[in-house]
């Protein structure tokens, strides 16, 4: 138990673990809370599709420009500017709301806001880590930051679900939107210099070291491609969907938070694995675990109880939750430590562009053949997705790096 508590004893993994435990509480309530916003004022799936989209476009917009500036200046300052954007965009959405004069327009507004700054947060949140620890404390300071993740979600999820349902959505919001100001606090007492950068560097050519890096792994590639599908589907059936279908048979905002907080649940398990698990090869397990995302959305799909689709979502959770760790472990180790930001927001990009049309689409689509067979092809593209990334084979070789015991940052 020790061992994987080490990582806490590192100055800057302690700020970077606390500011992102703050911040990730009020995030987990916050999508509970704007998906019900939404259906409370239009009743419109299609209409939380745009929302939703409004924050995912801007993401996938400027993630390339996020990885460069992330790899360029201290990685520590971008997530605290990004935290305070998104604060204020989180907290006018709150006033809005709690003013009831909130319109769909603002809100799709507001979240172009939150989703452009996201863009710069994700690549330098990401990127630091491995700045943070000795190499050897690596997979431990990605399940901790995970199980972090993990926590505040199931705590999140059910109070989210609560707080709508007793004092409404704005609220909820408004928690969110202090959360990333004391988040940012936080993170701001991290002390990490800036990358070294090139002399005579410019954006463009630092796009182009880091499309390099990334086009040159044939695992890291194929495992984005496919992830670009199976985020869409994704997206759609548990941003959209889940909500919608809640909403209209499974009791509301308090069966959907049931239901995420059993995913989050499953996110905890996976992490708790995730500190003790030690496969030689990390992708094919990685890849494998995404199977596990199939039952929770097929038992949604057939109206099964709100307890049994639970259980299959605390299934998901466990499988997002072993991919997310390896997958980190395998671009931490792989990617040169100057360049690791921009090939994350490579593969950020190609595994959200498609998110925004998932969004859009699935709303549509459900009105036209039902929510339900909906579900059924969403399961599916995940379902061939995942094959596809296991028929590669360097996706089923690739192995952990053998890290000396006395390693140091």
């Amino acid at each position: 138990m020790k061992a994987t508590l080490a990582p806490l004893g590192q100055r800057d993994f302690r700020y970077l673990f606390s500011g992102r435990l703050t911040s990730l509480l009020g995030s987990a309530i916050a999508p509970i809370a704007l998906a019900f916003a939404v259906l409370d004022l239009t009743g419109s799936p299609t209409s939380l599709g745009l929302v939703l989209a409004a924050r995912a476009i801007p993401q996938v917009l400027f993630m390339l420009v996020g990885g460069v500036i992330a790899d360029r200046w201290p990685r520590q300052l971008v997530m605290v500017g990004a935290n305070l954007v998104s604060g204020a965009a989180q907290g006018a959405v709150a006033l809005l709301l709690l003013l009831d004069v909130a319109e769909v327009w603002h809100l799709v507004a507001l979240e172009v806001v939150a989703g452009g700054s996201s863009a710069f947060f994700f690549p330098a949140s990401s990127g630091i880590v491995p700045q943070t620890v000795p190499p050897r404390m690596l997979q431990e300071a990605n399940a901790l930051l995970r199980l972090s993740m993990s926590s505040t979600t199931i705590f999140g999820a059910a109070l989210g679900g609560i707080l709508v349902a007793a004092i409404g959505s704005g609220w909820a919001l408004a928690f969110d939107a202090l959360t990333y100001v004391a988040a940012a606090f936080l993170l701001g007492r991290i002390a990490i210099p800036r990358s070294a950068r090139i002399a005579g560097s410019n954006m463009l050519a630092e796009l182009r070291d880091g499309w390099r890096e990334f086009a040159s792994r044939r695992w890291l590639w194929t495992i984005v491609v496919a992830f670009g599908f199976m985020n869409a589907a994704h997206s759609g059936a548990s941003g959209v969907l889940g909500p919608t279908i809640a909403r209209a048979e499974l009791g509301g905002a308090a069966a959907w938070g049931v239901i995420l907080a059993a995913q989050a649940a499953g996110f905890v398990l996976g992490g708790l694995l995730m500190l003790a698990l030690r496969p030689r090869r990390i992708l094919l397990v990685a890849c494998s675990a995404m199977l596990l995302l199939l039952p929770g959305m097929l038992l949604l799909a057939v109206g099964a109880p709100v307890a049994v689709i639970a259980a299959g979502y605390l299934l998901a959770g466990v499988g997002i939750e072993i991919f997310g760790v390896f997958w980190d472990m395998s671009l931490q180790q792989n990617i040169p430590q100057e360049k690791l930001s921009r090939v994350y927001s490579y593969d950020a990009l190609g595994s959200f562009v498609l998110i925004p049309l998932g969004l859009v689409v699935v709303g549509p689509v459900a009105a036209a053949i039902g929510p339900h067979e909906t579900l059924w092809a969403a399961a599916a593209v995940i379902g061939l997705g995942t094959l596809s990334m296991l028929a590669v084979r360097d996706v089923r070789t690739l192995e952990r790096k053998a890290v000396e015991p006395d390693s140091q940052l």
